[in-house]
């Protein structure tokens, strides 16, 4: 019982790192914007994040350097794209290919630094709990604020006037501007909230999950991140199902090594990626069903002047 309590502990730790980098890529395209650059974003992050911590000792200067990187590589971005109107997909590209090389290159110099050992984390009273207290309550901080977050998102946009602004610039951005409300504005900010979450996400992976620096650490998180918005039908408490989901798959392979299954360990590490293609495989076997889901208007360029 003892292992399985350590792989939920596990799979909350890897699926915070998906969610948050999912939420943040939620936020985007439900006004209407599509970022593959969110490879590259948190790889900057995480040796931003990464870098800070070596220098300070302090983790959450840590977070915010590593949503400072990304809310600033998202704001290039989404000036490239709603004021210049390039390209979405190639664009994002462009940013995880840059991300890519740049996060390598001003790293050389910490793959081999080491930040503080870290507190014990635990909520009193509960952490003590046999079996379930080290599987669910003796997380970092933000674990649980992520948790919190995703709930703090679905009222926003659910029950807030500004969050009906949001979901209408994703659905119909002609209508929203002939109402007057300021959609390419509206868009950047969505798209460096968004950044910035994919920022905390790869500061989280460095700081906190690792916690090292190792060239492309982030090893396709961001892809899965990606395809996750549209298992979760674009749903945040979906989205947090999803990543948790993502994650356990993640952490299956080392608990199945541990229990001593004899499986090669590269078809273990193919898990994620292979989960990843067939749900959302099953997903488009339905394509009504992600039509009705979708925002109307993801991915398409607007034009106020047409």
């Amino acid at each position: 019982m003892e292992s399985y309590s350590l792989l939920i502990a596990a799979t909350l730790n890897a699926g915070t790192v998906l969610a948050l980098a999912s939420l943040g890529l939620l936020i985007n395209e439900k006004v209407g914007i599509v970022n593959l650059g969110a490879e590259g974003m948190m790889l900057c992050a995480a040796v931003a994040g990464f870098a800070c911590v070596v220098h300070t000792g302090n983790d959450w200067l840590g977070f915010a350097a590593g949503m400072a990187v990304g809310a600033f590589l998202a704001a290039l971005f989404g000036l490239l794209v709603i004021w210049l109107n390039t390209n979405q997909f190639a664009t994002g590209l462009a940013l995880t290919l840059f991300g890519t090389g740049f996060s390598a290159f001003v790293g050389t110099g910490y793959v081999q630094a080491k930040i503080p050992e870290r507190p014990s984390f635990g909520i009193p009273g509960l952490a003590d709990i046999p079996l379930v207290g080290p599987a669910l309550f003796r997380h970092h901080p933000l674990v649980y604020i992520t948790v919190l977050l995703a709930l703090v998102l679905i009222w926003f946009m659910y029950r807030t006037r500004s969050g009906l602004v949001m979901r209408s610039v994703g659905e119909s951005p002609e209508s929203a501007h002939a109402l007057g409300y300021p959609v390419r504005l509206i868009r950047l900010l969505a798209v460096v909230a968004g950044g910035a979450l994919c920022g905390l996400a790869g500061a989280y992976l460095s700081i906190i999950y690792t916690p090292l620096w190792v060239e492309g650490m982030v090893s396709g998180k961001g892809w899965i991140a990606l395809a996750l918005t549209t298992f979760a039908t674009w749903r945040p408490a979906r989205v947090l199902l999803g990543a948790y989901l993502f994650g356990g798959v993640t952490m299956l392979q080392f608990h199945l090594q541990g229990v001593g299954v004899e499986v090669p360990s590269q078809f273990l590490t193919m898990l994620p990626y292979v989960a990843t293609i067939v749900v959302l495989a099953l997903i488009s076997r339905n394509p009504q069903w992600i039509r009705i889901n979708m925002p109307a208007s993801i991915g398409k360029p607007f034009y106020p002047g047409s």
